[in-house]
């Protein structure tokens, strides 16, 4: 066991009741205000530096030590989802219709017990800035941080990620070098066509029957669009039209989400959609609207910090408990806006048999805190290396 796993474990009650308290109290994505005054007020209790309101409910924690001019970034995300939870946890959401479905709270929690460590005992020479990002969910969260100056007001030689894996055994990391994460969008489409009573269809314009047609048509898109050896995800996963059994309804919308590996595939992609849905609507005698939300980029990891990453990792567990060239996600996570500004590697830590993300009966585990929170401080350590007097 490395000496910050140990000395992080020794701590684990303490840190494990600030992942309860925050999963109990979840905040959607740029109104985290309870989470950020939480992570502001503990950062100051050790000494750390606090900015506040980066990019609007973003909190910047920053720690020097030693004359050194090196600097390393450590991100956490903090927002939560929409969903009603359903684990059964003591600590469970106190706010009805919001949980930490995807384990943002033991993020945040890693983070800070990385910060807490690294305050104490300064065995680096240089500077660490604690990132803790609001509005990952959808809702541009690092974007909006960058927009705020991110890394001109806190420069990072190298920057690094962590997010929990259920299925993976906890004391078990797994990274991508390169291509790691699907880039990816939202949309939502509108057909208007003529109401009608559903007893004389002939006097109306039906919409609901072009979305369907639109539903299947568009999954073309992937199959005789584009190669085989491009990975994209095309996923219609919602439908509403209509409220009564014999009336054929004015409009009807559809929307979803679409993933690839490369920004000129997402291109096309949105192109396509775009021109296919105006096209088929007009087929119907419909007008279709059509918006576009958050684009995110797709996540390159660096792969001389990802392979930094991994052997810093191996330093901690072991060799075999280590997965070093894991195969890409079409999951897609918008940390990598910042990858694309510094260099640097997006982790996976193990969470165990956990629920899946997003799931009502998730929660994160605990004892993963420690195995993140040690590969934090160490990559800090080892990246600032202390000059020797």
């Amino acid at each position: 066991m490395s000496e910050a796993l140990a000395e992080i474990s020794a701590r684990f009650e303490e840190f494990a009741a600030i992942r309860r308290d925050i999963h109990a109290h979840p905040e959607l994505g740029l109104v985290e205000h309870r989470t950020s005054a939480l992570v502001a007020e503990r950062l100051e209790a050790w000494g750390i530096e606090v900015h506040r309101g980066v990019g609007g409910t973003g909190v910047v924690g920053v720690l020097r030590s030693g004359n050194g001019e090196g600097s390393v970034g450590l991100r956490a995300d903090m927002d939560a989802l929409p969903i009603f939870e359903a684990s059964g946890a003591a600590w469970s959401s106190q706010t009805p219709g919001l949980m930490h479905a995807c384990g943002h709270d033991g993020h945040t929690t890693m983070l800070l017990a990385a910060a807490r460590q690294l305050a104490e005992t300064r065995r680096f020479n240089g500077t660490v800035n604690f990132i803790f990002q609001p509005g990952e969910e959808g809702c541009g969260g690092a974007l909006a941080m960058l927009n705020d100056g991110l890394f001109d007001r806190f420069p990072c030689d190298a920057i690094y990620g962590l997010h929990n894996q259920p299925g993976l055994d906890v004391g078990r990391y797994r990274m991508t070098p390169g291509p790691a994460m699907a880039g990816g969008g939202f949309f939502d489409a509108t057909l208007t066509g003529v109401g009608a009573h559903a007893a004389r269809p002939e006097a109306g314009v039906d919409p609901v029957v072009a979305v369907c047609q639109l539903v299947t048509a568009l999954q073309t898109i992937v199959s005789r669009t584009i190669s085989p050896s491009n990975p994209v995800v095309f996923s219609v996963t919602k439908i509403s039209g209509g409220e009564a059994h014999n009336v054929i309804p004015q409009t009807a919308s559809f929307g979803g989400t679409f993933r690839a590996m490369n920004w000129a595939t997402l291109d096309l992609v949105r192109e396509r959609l775009e021109h296919m849905t105006q096209a088929l609507a007009a087929g119907f005698g419909t007008t279709a609207e059509i918006t576009f939300g958050e684009m995110f980029a797709p996540m390159i990891n660096n792969p001389e910090r990802t392979a930094f990453a991994a052997d810093t990792a191996r330093a901690i567990v072991g060799a075999e408990a280590v997965e070093g060239s894991a195969p890409f996600v079409l999951g897609s996570e918008d940390f990598a806006f910042m990858l694309e500004k510094v260099p640097g590697a997006f982790v996976r830590v193990g969470n165990g048999a956990t629920a899946g993300l997003h799931h009502p009966a998730y929660d994160f585990n605990d004892a993963t805190i420690p195995y993140g929170a040690a590969l934090l401080v160490e990559l800090t350590e080892r990246t600032l290396i202390r000059a020797v007097c």
